[in-house]
């Protein structure tokens, strides 16, 4: 696997190996993760769901200087990925700390160590950023999420104690870089 950190310094990868990228919003390639989030978030939560989540977190929310995308791509394929925002819109209100979104692998790469790869990836660029705390939310629909967030210690917060969840059922989680 190839870690680049901005795709300006990218390095060559062999045929058919994994390669990370840390990119900004605007780079073409974040189609392959936002049609692969809309793929997924379709079959769980059906069409006005899926739609409603993406709408909601623009991808003008994860641009730099405090947002940024992580991209892995497979054979010039993006196969999973996510993304680090502010927290906070505006991020004088809480600046150490970075929200995660758009974690996503492709159903057909499942099982590889590509989630853990992405979240160390935000991780990199949370801190490259300079963000010291990481929050992030997913739903009870998502069982594999909830287990990879247990797994890297990301531990559980108590709903009733976020005064801006953003569904009703959300389950928070956050982690000290």
């Amino acid at each position: 696997m190839t870690h680049t950190g901005n795709d300006q310094h990218r390095t060559a990868a062999p045929e058919g190996a994994l390669r990370i990228l840390t990119v900004e919003h605007d780079d073409p390639r974040v189609d392959g993760l936002l049609a692969g989030l809309l793929e997924e978030y379709t079959q769980r939560y059906g069409a006005d769901g899926a739609a409603y989540e993406l709408s909601r977190y623009p991808v003008t929310e994860f641009v730099a200087p405090d947002g940024r995308m992580v991209l892995v791509e497979l054979e010039g394929q993006v196969v999973a990925g996510g993304a680090v925002r502010p927290y906070r819109t505006d991020r004088s209100q809480e600046p150490e700390t970075a929200e995660f979104k758009r974690i996503w692998t492709s159903d057909r790469h499942r099982r590889r160590g590509l989630a853990r790869a992405v979240m160390n990836a935000l991780e990199q660029a949370a801190r490259d950023l300079g963000y010291t705390r990481v929050v992030l939310f997913t739903g009870p629909s998502q069982p594999e999420a909830v287990a990879l967030y247990e797994r890297l210690a990301y531990r559980r917060l108590d709903p009733a104690a976020i005064d801006d969840l953003p569904y009703p059922k959300a389950i928070p989680f956050a982690t000290e870089l």
